[in-house]
């Protein structure tokens, strides 16, 4: 049974707490973590790149220099991609460059992480502890008190957590995301995994199955 430390809203460590085999106690499947990942950062992207083609450069009409006697080859366009300040031959445009990963393969990803950081002992349980008001002091001081290794730590919350999200948000090396909007690349990029119990049920609840 794969296990995670528990610790209370100050950070105290209270023992530990069992992991759900559903999701923390399954085959890492590398290819599924390669598409994944992969299929993440294309769907980051902007796709706002663009050069010009020689349509689109300005320069002047005039011919470069007369067609014979020269001993050069003949150049009539000052746009062509072979000069400098020329258009650009086969260069990148605007285009779309996400695409969609079968569910089947994100939710083994999605398992495959969550497995590999509680084989890493990397995944946390904390109490879940109420905020009046955001106070992101109160929160860095309870993940330093906390004392885990590494520089990223992924906090996850449930659905209705929203000043302890708005709470840890701008901590340094921490990421905060909702127990529904786990994936796989930003669990492979935290060095440890911090849980609260009512996230932690949410996510067996979303993705347990």
């Amino acid at each position: 049974m794969a296990t995670a430390k528990l610790f209370s809203g100050s950070g105290e460590t209270k023992g530990t707490v069992d992991l759900p085999a559903a999701l923390f106690e399954q085959p890492v499947h590398r290819q599924a973590l390669y598409e994944a990942v992969r299929n993440y950062l294309a769907n980051q992207r902007q796709g706002t790149h663009d050069t010009q083609t020689r349509a689109e450069v300005r320069y002047s009409g005039a011919k470069l220099y007369r067609q014979k006697g020269t001993g050069r080859a003949r150049a009539g366009s000052a746009g062509s991609p072979t000069r400098v300040g020329g258009g650009v031959a086969f260069g990148p445009h605007p285009r779309d460059y996400s695409y969609t990963l079968p569910r089947k393969i994100k939710r083994t990803a999605l398992k495959s992480a969550l497995s590999d950081r509680a084989n890493a002992e990397r995944v946390n349980v904390i109490e879940d502890f109420e905020m009046e008001a955001p106070r992101t002091r109160e929160v860095a001081a309870i993940l330093k008190a906390m004392d885990l290794p590494g520089r990223h730590t992924l906090v996850v919350l449930p659905a209705d957590g929203d000043v302890l999200y708005k709470s840890a948000r701008n901590i340094k090396g921490v990421r905060v995301l909702r127990s529904s909007e786990l994936n796989a690349y930003t669990i492979l990029w935290a060095d440890n995994l911090v849980f609260t119990q009512k996230a932690l049920a949410g996510a067996e609840e979303v993705f347990g199955s």
